[in-house]
């Protein structure tokens, strides 16, 4: 397994976003998580990992988590995949925060995601769980084999995502969190912003 934090900004949002490549050793699939921005820091670390992009995967609709996933597909091929809600959101521009700054995005979804889907990344399997609360389309994705999980902003370091953009709501993250600290305490935390933690760390906070 190979494991790569990209951080990148997003062209439309000054917002700084983490952006993940997830690569089997063996077969060099990969996966990208999040590509928000940046789209030269990602095609040039997926060539320097030889990577063959199987899925460009969004934890959530938001802008600053989606903008480049058009072009990435172009430039190095990939399935774009969301949540099944997601794909209603995407391209909404109240939704996705586009509107904020007076522009829009047209991304096509390939394939709709659903909790407990298992995606194949070479041999690494990559389970999904569903995780609304920052936006009703949120989802992680959680690897059993390495002790990791995938958050989006659902789960970060010292705190959880923000509940009052369209779509968010208090109550549904609350019991998103409790799922998520279901996992095993010692798995590593990769969020969509910000430093790792890991699931101990962020539960004995009480977030």
């Amino acid at each position: 397994m190979i494991l790569k934090q990209i951080e990148v900004k997003s062209s439309l949002i000054d917002e700084n976003t983490n952006c993940y490549i997830f690569q089997d050793e063996n077969t060099r699939e990969a996966i990208c998580i999040d590509p928000g921005g940046d789209l030269e820091k990602i095609e040039e670390m997926l060539n320097i990992m030889n990577a063959k992009l199987k899925y460009i995967y969004l934890t959530h609709s938001h802008l600053d988590h989606i903008e480049k996933a058009r072009e990435l597909k172009e430039k190095a091929g990939g399935e774009i995949l969301i949540s099944r809600k997601g794909a209603e959101n995407i391209n909404n521009s109240d939704i996705n925060l586009a509107n904020l700054i007076n522009t829009s995005i047209n991304i096509e979804i390939d394939s709709r995601v659903d909790d407990k889907d298992i995606l194949h990344v070479g041999d690494i399997e990559l389970k999904v769980i569903y995780t609304p609360g920052h936006t009703d389309d949120s989802t992680c994705l959680y690897c059993e084999n390495e002790n990791l999980v995938f958050t989006g902003d659902t789960l970060m370091y010292m705190g959880c995502g923000r509940c009052d953009f369209p779509t968010g709501n208090k109550k549904d993250l609350r019991k998103s969190l409790k799922k998520l600290f279901l996992l095993p305490e010692n798995t590593f935390v990769y969020p969509g912003h910000g430093l790792p933690t890991t699931i101990k760390d962020e539960k004995e906070r009480k977030i």
